[in-house]
């Protein structure tokens, strides 16, 4: 072939790939934007608002990965990878506030590593329900959004693999910290309480 020729053909392929990035650019950032809505609404206590958004994201998902068929080179990059695990996050929250079943990476539609990393995503979506329960002066469901976490924790630790294969070790640490500060903030709490508890005694005795 001329190198004219050679070039062209470059020219046809990467026009191409551009073209298929700049949608799986808009793509990616409708999934984060409509799984982040939904956590809002499940925060909210809007479930049925949680659900329409999470069902907008999962056929954005479905659209995505039939168009980046063929194309692995983008499919499995930095950007895909987070807006999966923003989706995989919601997901797996929307089912937990709800007492549904956690739907699996193949119901999903995301491969499974990226499923691994929206776990660790999820613990930390865990804490916030965690402290705004521990606000409402709820403290037994705190504890009991804690032992989840613990729970998935535990799980999440199990799996150990390269960084090339997956890059599992940071959203491990980072599920330690959250476990560690909340252990602390129940802790606390339950204190506070007690002490409180033993205040109203006291100034019950006196009276």
């Amino acid at each position: 072939m001329e190198m004219k020729e050679i070039i062209e053909e470059i020219r046809t392929v990467l026009d191409e790939k551009d073209v298929l990035r700049e949608e799986a650019l808009r793509l990616t950032r409708e999934i984060v934007r409509l799984s982040g809505d939904a956590i809002k609404a499940l925060h909210r206590g809007e479930p049925e608002k949680a659900f329409d958004r999470l069902k907008l994201a999962g056929e954005r998902v479905t659209k995505l990965r039939e168009k980046l068929s063929g194309h692995p080179d983008i499919y499995f990059t930095g950007y895909v990878q987070s807006a999966h695990q923003e989706f995989v996050e919601a997901s797996l929250f929307f089912a937990y506030i709800t007492g549904g079943t956690f739907p699996s990476p193949a119901e999903l539609g995301v491969p499974h590593a990226d499923y691994a990393l929206g776990i660790g995503d999820f613990i930390g979506e865990l804490r916030r329900r965690f402290l705004i329960l521990l606000l409402e002066g709820d403290i037994e469901k705190a504890e009991d959004v804690y032992r989840f976490m613990e729970e998935i924790y535990e799980e999440l630790m199990t799996l150990e693999y390269p960084k090339g294969l997956v890059n599992i070790r940071s959203k491990q640490d980072q599920a330690r910290h959250i476990l560690e500060r909340t252990l602390e903030d129940l802790t606390r709490a339950k204190l506070s309480r007690e002490l409180e508890e033993k205040l109203e005694t006291a100034i019950g005795r006196k009276r």
